[in-house]
C-alpha cells in the first residue's frame, strides 16, 4: 500500500531510457542555466566601468559596483554555478550509462555528453572570473551541500583551472552545432531550440585566448584564432553573410547596421531619421524573431518567457516602467558613444549608444534587454504581467572582437585592425591595381588568417569575405588611425577593448575581457583606472579607494558556501 508512484515528480527508474529522455535532460539543464543569468550579467557589467548603479539600487549592488562585496552578498554566493555543475556532472555519468547499456548511439552520446562537458565547462569559466579559486568537482554528487567539504575537492585558481579546461572540453568528441536533424533542434514553448545551445569552439577559442593572456604564448592565441575562425567560416559560400558583419549602405534600413531612413532627397541625412525598429536596424537584432538576419548574428541566446520557470530578471534590473530601476549605463559609457564621429554624415555620435540605452521620463535606461517588453513606439510595457525577455550569450561582433584580440597577439596587426575598423576589402586593397583585384583585396596568410574579399568586375570576383563591413564600419563610423611611432600590439589592443564596449555593452563580457587584458599586461592599473574613471565621473566618492584596491589585484569575489 506504499508502494505509490509519485504525481508530479519522476522516478530516476523512469528517466534515461532513450534518445528522448537524453534530450528532456540536456534541455532541462539549459532551463537550470536560466538561473545564473543576472548574476553573469550583473558580475560583468556592474564590476566594470560601463554600468553604474541608480538611486534605487540595493546596498548589495553597491557594493559590487564599489567591489567592496560582503560574504552575504547574494551576487557573489557560488550555489548557483554549482548547481547547474553538479546537474551537469550527474547527466554526463547517466549519459555514459546509457551509452554502456546501448541506449544511445555512438553518435547520439557524442554529441549529447559534448554539450554537457561544454556547457559545465563555460560555468566553471564564469566561476573562475568572478572567484579566482574554486573547488573543481567533476564526481555526481547526491546534494549540492556535498561542495562544502573542501577536504574532498581540489581548488584551482584561474590559470590551473582555464588548463583543466582546455583539456577536457577539447577532448570531446563532437565540437560542431548540432544539425537540423537532430532531434534537439526542435520547437520548445514556440521557440527554436537551435540557438540554445552552446557552441564549443566558441568556448575553446575563448579558453585558449585566457591561457594565451597567462602563458603570453603566440601559439595559444593562434589556436584561440582557429576556433573562431571555423566558427565565422559557418557559412561556406561565397554569398553567404552568416557571421561574417557585413556592410551595408548607411541608407538602408533591411539588415543589422546602423542607418538612416532616407527622407528622398539624394544622400542627405538627417540624425533624428536613425533607424530605430524591433525589425530593422541594429537595433533589431535585440528584438527579431528567429529569422535570416537573427542567425547572421546570434551565436547563442536564451529565452524567458511566462510559460517557464525563472522569470525574467531584466525587467527589473533595467526598467524604469514595470521594473525597479536598479543600475543604468555609466557616464563613461554615454561619453564614448557621443564622442565618436560618424563616416558618411559626420554626426558626432555613436547610433549603437542611442539604440542601447535612451531616455526615458529624464533616466537613462539600458534598453538591450526591454525591447520585447516595452511598445517600440511608446516604451510602454506591452505585456505587464508577462515580461518576455532574452539572455544575450554569444554573436557574431564578440567572435570577431574576440578574433582580433588573438590576431593581434599573434602579429596580424593589420588583420586585427582591419575587422575592428572598416573590414578586409578595404585594409588589403592595392591602389595600384583599382579595377583588377585579382591579387588584391585577399590577406594571403596561413590558416587561420586567410581571408579573402575581392570584389571586382573584370575580371569578376564575389569572394566570400567582399561583404565584410568590420565592427564600425558597420556602425558606419570613422576608423581610429593607430599613431605613429605608437606600439601597434597595444594601440590595436586598446582599439579592440574600447570597441567591445561600444558594441558589446551590458551583455555580459566585459569585466571578463578587462581582467584577461590585465592580466596578460601585467597592468592592474588598466583595469583600476576604468574603474576609477567611472565612479569618478558618477560622483562616487569612494573612486580612489576603489581604484587601491584593484591595483592591489583584488579582483576577485570571496568563495563561501
Amino acid at each position: 500500500m506504499f508502494d505509490i508512484q509519485p504525481e508530479q515528480n519522476l522516478d530516476r527508474e523512469q528517466m534515461y531510457r532513450d534518445v528522448y529522455d537524453a534530450d528532456a535532460a540536456v534541455l532541462g539543464l539549459y532551463g537550470k542555466l536560466l538561473n545564473l543569468a543576472e548574476q553573469q550579467v550583473v558580475l560583468n557589467e556592474l564590476r566594470a566601468d560601463l554600468m553604474d548603479v541608480t538611486s534605487n539600487a540595493s546596498e548589495v549592488l553597491k557594493e559590487v559596483n564599489e567591489h567592496t562585496v560582503t560574504l552575504e552578498n547574494p551576487y557573489a554566493n557560488p550555489k548557483p554555478f554549482f548547481e547547474t555543475i553538479l546537474n551537469c556532472n550527474d547527466v554526463i555519468k547517466n549519459f555514459r550509462i546509457m551509452y554502456t547499456d546501448k541506449k544511445l548511439s555512438t553518435e547520439q552520446f557524442q554529441q549529447r555528453y559534448g554539450d554537457v562537458v561544454a556547457l559545465r565547462s563555460w560555468v566553471y569559466l564564469q566561476a573562475g572570473i568572478q572567484f579566482g579559486t574554486v573547488p573543481y568537482i567533476t564526481d555526481a554528487l547526491e546534494t549540492v551541500d556535498a561542495v562544502k567539504d573542501e577536504s574532498r575537492f581540489t581548488r584551482l585558481g584561474l590559470e590551473r583551472l582555464i588548463d583543466t579546461l582546455i583539456k577536457t572540453t577539447d577532448s570531446i568528441p563532437y565540437k560542431d552545432p548540432y544539425t537540423a536533424t537532430t532531434s534537439l533542434v526542435t520547437i520548445v514553448d514556440g521557440y527554436n531550440t537551435s540557438k540554445f545551445f552552446i557552441h564549443k569552439k566558441c568556448l575553446l577559442g575563448d579558453l585558449y585566448l585566457w591561457r594565451s593572456a597567462f602563458t603570453k604564448s603566440a601559439a595559444d592565441a593562434r589556436t584561440a584564432a582557429q576556433y573562431y575562425k571555423d566558427v565565422m567560416n559557418t557559412d561556406k559560400s561565397d554569398a553567404g553573410e552568416t557571421y561574417r558583419v557585413k556592410y551595408s549602405e548607411v541608407l538602408s534600413n533591411s539588415d543589422l547596421a546602423i542607418g538612416y531612413y532616407n527622407d528622398g532627397r539624394v544622400n542627405q541625412y538627417n540624425e533624428n531619421a536613425l533607424v530605430n525598429s524591433n525589425s530593422l536596424g541594429w537595433r533589431s537584432m535585440f528584438a527579431r524573431a528567429q529569422d535570416g538576419l537573427y542567425n547572421q548574428e546570434w551565436i547563442w541566446m536564451l529565452y524567458f518567457d511566462k510559460s517557464f520557470a525563472p522569470k525574467n530578471p531584466f525587467i527589473n534590473l533595467f526598467s524604469n516602467r514595470g521594473g525597479s530601476y536598479l543600475v543604468k549605463p555609466s557616464q563613461t559609457a554615454i561619453t564614448a558613444w557621443n564622442s565618436q564621429v560618424q563616416s558618411e554624415n559626420n554626426f558626432r555620435f555613436d547610433g549603437r549608444g542611442k539604440l542601447t540605452y535612451t531616455m526615458l521620463d529624464g533616466q537613462p535606461v539600458i534598453m538591450k534587454y526591454l525591447y520585447n517588453y516595452l511598445d517600440e513606439t511608446t516604451s510602454i510595457p506591452v505585456r505587464p504581467l508577462e515580461k518576455p525577455g532574452k539572455w544575450f550569450l554569444y554573436r557574431a561582433a564578440l567572435l570577431h572582437l574576440h578574433y582580433a584580440e588573438a590576431a593581434n597577439r599573434d602579429g596580424r596587426h593589420r588583420l586585427a585592425y582591419a575587422l575592428v575598423n572598416d573590414g578586409i576589402k578595404a585594409n588589403y586593397t592595392d591602389p595600384a591595381l583599382p579595377t583588377d583585384v585579382t591579387n588584391s583585396q585577399q590577406t594571403f596568410d596561413v590558416e587561420p588568417y586567410a581571408f579573402d574579399a575581392r570584389l571586382g568586375e573584370v575580371p569578376r570576383f564575389r569572394s566570400a569575405w567582399y561583404k565584410n563591413a568590420g565592427i564600425r564600419g558597420r556602425a558606419h563610423l570613422k576608423v581610429n588611425p593607430v599613431a605613429a611611432g605608437s606600439d601597434s600590439t597595444l594601440a590595436i589592443e586598446n582599439q579592440i577593448i574600447d570597441e567591445q564596449g561600444l558594441e558589446l555593452a551590458y551583455e555580459g563580457h566585459r569585466w571578463a575581457d578587462l581582467l584577461r587584458i590585465s592580466i596578460r599586461r601585467d597592468d592592474p592599473a588598466f583595469i583600476a583606472d576604468k574603474v576609477y574613471e567611472k565612479l569618478q565621473k558618477g560622483g562616487n566618492g569612494k573612486a580612489a579607494e576603489v581604484r587601491a584596491r584593484l591595483m592591489a589585484r583584488n579582483w576577485f569575489l570571496p568563495f563561501k558556501w
